[in-house]
């Protein structure tokens, strides 16, 4: 039986915080080669002095750059990670370069990284590209634009996985619920918001929790794909309906 650990060389984005870098962190303890892209460079050289991971300072849009190191690595493995929150609150009054943002980082840049990194999969017929999603693309909430780029990632991950049929390269999609992470909490912005979350009862995951369930689908063995994980604390709950307020029938 052949198994998740002869996938070595592992590409990791957003790798400077939350999930990202306590993926980095994981990875490298497996023994894996980690190659860390983020944009802060003094984060990326602490990070690489701890793990031993190499990196690369760059923004997620900057494919041209991406490209040539991207195929010297050769990832068997690529975490999708890096993403902004913006439009979490709600699509009104939302500026149009910060829709725009949301997309270009959220949806093309993986999309785009992913399709750099195929054709070397393919050649080597193993790979697995882990998608950082959310539940906000599984699920109604007030996120219009962050839940459509989510969702758009979801589908994207599961059309990628029908096209790579009999490649042997798998496809995963983490999906989390609350995390304790400055992505979260630039995301909500407003302190009064982080306050009202901070008395919900709701004991948030830690990124270590999202790299422990990236370690348990890349470690399986090759012939099983863990397709979608959809992870919450304990106490957070989605779904359900919300009545209309009854004003806004008069």
């Amino acid at each position: 039986m052949t198994s998740g650990p002869l996938l070595k060389n592992a590409l990791v984005t957003g790798a400077t915080s939350g999930i990202g870098e306590a993926t980095v962190r994981a990875l490298a303890a497996s023994g894996r080669n980690v190659l860390a892209v983020a944009r802060r460079e003094a984060r990326l050289e602490a990070l690489a002095a701890e793990t031993g991971c190499s990196w690369m300072a760059a923004d997620v849009r900057e494919t041209d750059r991406l490209g040539g190191r991207l195929r010297a690595f050769a990832p068997d493995i690529i975490v999708n990670n890096a993403g902004v929150g913006h439009g979490s609150a709600g699509l009104e009054g939302l500026d149009p370069a910060a829709i725009q943002e949301a997309f270009d980082i959220n949806v093309v840049a993986p999309v785009q990284i992913t399709a750099l990194a195929l054709a070397g999969m393919r050649e080597r017929r193993r790979g697995h590209i882990v998608n950082i999603g959310s539940i906000a693309g599984l699920h109604t909430l007030v996120s219009a634009v962050y839940g459509g780029t989510k969702a758009a990632i979801h589908r994207f991950g599961q059309n990628l996985r029908f096209e790579l049929r009999g490649s042997g390269i798998r496809v995963t999609e983490l999906c989390p619920g609350r995390v304790s992470s400055e992505f979260y909490q630039a995301a909500q912005g407003d302190r009064d918001t982080l306050d009202r979350m901070g008395q919900s009862g709701i004991v948030e995951l830690q990124p270590q929790d999202i790299a422990d369930a990236i370690l348990f689908a890349v470690n399986a063995p090759a012939h099983v794909n863990v397709a979608t994980i959809e992870l919450l604390p304990t106490e957070q709950a989605v779904g359900g309906v919300q009545a209309t307020p009854v004003d806004h029938l008069k």
